[in-house]
């Protein structure tokens, strides 16, 4: 896969986010894929993009930058998420999601990074109702 197809498969992950549409993300990860949350920790694939899914009622996501890693196994990208939750509450944060990319191509691993500080003062732990 060249550099060029590692950022097209990442932006396609942030169109799916945005679009919520769980199957397809999780067809572009390997079975054995996990997430790692600030808020939940590490967790396997499937659960963690249907807890994610039960506490959103929209998502809208805008990459700002895809970057594939020096020896193109991983990518980071820095992305902005304007997020309306299933209570009503809208939080906008950025964060930086760091993807490893397995030998098939498919992600192994997506590590996801933002301040969760203005989150939880905003709107408390809106997954403990999911």
């Amino acid at each position: 896969m060249t550099s060029a197809e590692k950022t097209a498969h990442v932006r396609r992950y942030f169109e799916l986010l945005t679009a919520s549409v769980i199957d397809c993300i999780i067809s572009l990860f390997d079975t054995e894929a996990h997430v790692v949350s600030p808020f939940l920790g590490k967790m396997n694939l499937a659960d963690f993009f249907k807890k994610l899914g039960d506490a959103s009622s929209a998502s809208k996501l805008t990459v700002f930058d895809v970057l594939v890693g020096e020896y193109g196994d991983s990518a980071a990208t820095h992305f902005e998420y304007d997020w309306t939750l299933k209570n009503g509450d809208q939080i906008v944060f950025q964060g930086v999601d760091y993807f490893k990319f397995s030998e098939s191509g498919r992600f192994a691993s997506i590590p996801i990074f933002y301040d969760t500080h203005p989150v939880r003062n905003d709107v408390g732990d809106k997954y403990a109702s999911a």
